[in-house]
């Protein structure tokens, strides 16, 4: 692991990621590490603090589209634009409490 990547607790706070996380589930992120899209990853969001979102694409300055996996809970980046690459702080890897899972990339809809 780079020196720059760390393991760290997040909990999760919301519905707006449900199926795949809920309101009380704990997760294992690793902090700094870069996202790619259809990864679950912590962020930075406008006006809101600390969120957990699914990064689906960037635009040609690296500003990340985020969503939310349950689409009509929420906010997204539908609410408030792209978010700087430098507010994209970690990766979800794993969901440990209280139903342990690996969380994988979901694949980008196909235009």
């Amino acid at each position: 692991m780079s020196p720059n990547i760390s393991p760290r607790a997040v909990g999760v706070r919301g519905e707006s990621m449900r199926p795949t996380l809920r309101d009380g589930d704990a997760c294992l992120v690793l902090w700094g590490a870069p996202a790619r899209p259809g990864d679950v990853v912590v962020a930075r969001l406008p006006g809101r603090g600390l969120g957990i979102k699914r990064a689906e694409f960037t635009d040609p300055d690296g500003s990340w589209w985020l969503r939310s996996d349950n689409v009509g809970v929420g906010t997204d980046s539908a609410a408030f634009g792209m978010v700087p690459a430098g507010d994209i702080l970690g990766r979800v890897v794993a969901r440990y409490w209280p139903r342990p899972r690996v969380l994988r990339r979901s694949r980008p809809p196909r235009a």
